[in-house]
């Protein structure tokens, strides 16, 4: 991995490591769905250190911390903060109603809706943020550069930029598909009592991340059928409220965080010398 920060002088610095977790090595954790999990994980863990790396970089903070308990403190609390807002007020707003409901399979696509629409909402009033708007535009650069890369393009600005947007194995994608995933899981549980319904909503996530990472790992390996990519078109265009038009600047830390990476990957997969 490589996270590439320019510095408020102007320059760019990149930091990159060897994926060396026990995500990446056990055997089992490669298995389906569970790589869903495991792979959630590993990119909530390195995404936050390294956006904490990159706000101390970008502060021109000589003493970088890439972990510790501030790193694990912001994931605890982002956990409990997105689990509360997509998982759990859904239900809130759905026992306020749910006495004149007369069936449970409409009260559990009920909730699901209204989780969909809180996700919306969230998405669509985050980017009114300046400071977002900026995260978007170097999410679009991101996707820009990876495009190129994969379609045989030369890394500069000028080509890069000539790319789109929209990539197939975005976050933002998945998160959607989560949202939706989760209506037709809770859609057949029924109605038990509320403790039950409210510890199902919590207790399931994992198994609704990991059917949610396998739709979107078939779906991005076949988009050449017609049918996948019709399902995919939300996600797609869900894109265009997490992304904006990066300008040339952005494109080239884009640009030179890939390059790291692919030089490092080049690096590994090299013969070592006899050790004799």
């Amino acid at each position: 991995m490589a996270v590439a920060v320019r510095k408020p002088d102007g320059e760019i610095i990149v930091h990159s490591e060897p994926l060396t977790s026990k995500f990446h090595q056990s055997r089992a954790l490669q298995l389906p769905l569970l790589r869903g999990v495991a792979t959630l994980v590993d990119t909530l863990v390195l995404g936050i250190r390294n956006l904490m790396y990159s706000a101390d970089v970008a502060l021109g903070e000589e003493d970088v911390q890439f972990s510790g308990p501030i790193a694990w403190g912001t994931i605890a609390v982002s956990f409990a903060l997105a689990i509360g807002l997509f998982f759990v007020l859904p239900l809130v707003i759905v026992n306020l109603v749910d006495r004149y409901i007369a069936s449970a399979l409409v009260s559990n696509i009920i909730e699901g809706l209204i989780r969909l629409g809180i996700f919306l909402a969230y998405v669509w009033a985050i980017g009114f943020i300046p400071d977002i708007q900026r995260v978007f535009a170097y999410h679009g650069a991101e996707h820009k550069t990876v495009n190129a890369y994969e379609n045989g393009t030369p890394l500069t600005p000028d080509a890069v930029q000539a790319h789109t947007t929209a990539h197939t194995r975005c976050g933002t994608a998945f998160l959607l598909v989560v949202a939706v995933v989760s209506i037709f899981v809770f859609a057949f549980l029924g109605r038990p009592s509320w403790p039950v319904r409210y510890a199902s909503r919590i207790l399931l996530i994992p198994v609704i991340a990991s059917l949610s990472y396998e739709w979107l790992r078939f779906s991005a390996n076949h988009q050449a059928r017609r049918w996948v990519s019709w399902i995919s078109a939300p996600g797609l265009a869900l894109q265009r409220l997490t992304t904006r038009e990066p300008d040339s600047a952005m494109v080239e830390v884009a640009i030179t965080a890939l390059t790291r990476v692919v030089e490092e990957d080049a690096k590994s997969e090299e013969p070592r010398p006899d050790s004799h």
